[in-house]
């Protein structure tokens, strides 16, 4: 870590490279085929999974391959004022980006003509919401024993002024001093160092983005840690 780094002040006091406390937890939702919660500091997504099942109406059904289908929702309580309820343009656009980021972890192949319906519940939201609930849903779609090749796990990378940082909280997400703030969010095959996502929101230099990249790769070994463990504690739960 450089000297800039160290010195550098971010508004919770983490370092550049510290992401918030992490926690999860498997089967939160009884009612569920798989379900999970993950969460960045005050920024908490649950993730519900139903399926596969027989995808209805019938002429939306393929007959080579299943469909993973997300819904991404925050809940109008998540925030500290109240969102209008229900879905709206920035909701859908998640619920595909979560789609794209988590498809290549699975084997969804092998149901043909099914669905499998992955809801996410943002019920707090303190910024990088979207990995937060790309967390939740691999480790539930885990649970509820839909066949994967990996798990995929999401972090943020953020630029406040000139300085990268990694999981970007709400303050930093409205950060005004000199260039502004640039989000990253990034997901990979959590094993494999395959990337599955990667946006970005502001402007940011080829040296930078591939920085962006290194602290990505090395934070979602944190990540990765803390799904694991969940996922380890629910089997040693139902033995």
């Amino acid at each position: 870590m450089t000297t800039k780094e160290k010195t550098f002040k971010r508004p919770d006091g983490r370092k550049v490279d510290e992401i918030r406390t992490m926690s999860a937890k498997v089967g939160v939702v009884p009612n569920a085929d798989g379900s999970a919660m993950f969460q960045f500091g005050d920024t908490i997504a649950i993730a519900a999974v139903y399926g596969p099942k027989e995808m209805h109406p019938q002429h939306s059904q393929n007959p080579a391959t299943g469909t993973l289908r997300c819904t991404y929702n925050m809940m109008s309580f998540s925030v500290t004022e109240r969102i209008r309820p229900g879905p709206s343009r920035r909701s859908q656009e998640i619920s595909k980006i979560t789609e794209w980021a988590l498809a290549p972890a699975l084997k969804i192949e092998q149901f043909p003509s099914t669905v499998v319906d992955v809801h996410i519940s943002i019920i707090q939201a303190d910024a990088s919401t979207r990995c937060a609930g790309i967390n939740a849903a691999a480790i539930a779609l885990a649970h509820a024993g839909v066949p994967m090749k990996d798990l995929v796990s999401s972090v943020s990378i953020g630029k406040l002024d000139k300085q990268l940082v990694v999981d970007v909280n709400k303050d930093e997400e409205d950060w005004e001093e000199g260039e502004g703030a640039t989000d990253m969010p990034f997901a990979f095959l959590s094993t494999q160092d395959k990337l599955t996502l990667m946006q970005l929101d502001g402007n940011i230099t080829p040296k930078q983005y591939k920085e962006a990249m290194e602290l990505a790769r090395k934070a979602i070994k944190q990540v990765y840690e803390v799904q694991k463990k969940a996922l380890k504690e629910s089997i040693n739960e139902e033995q």
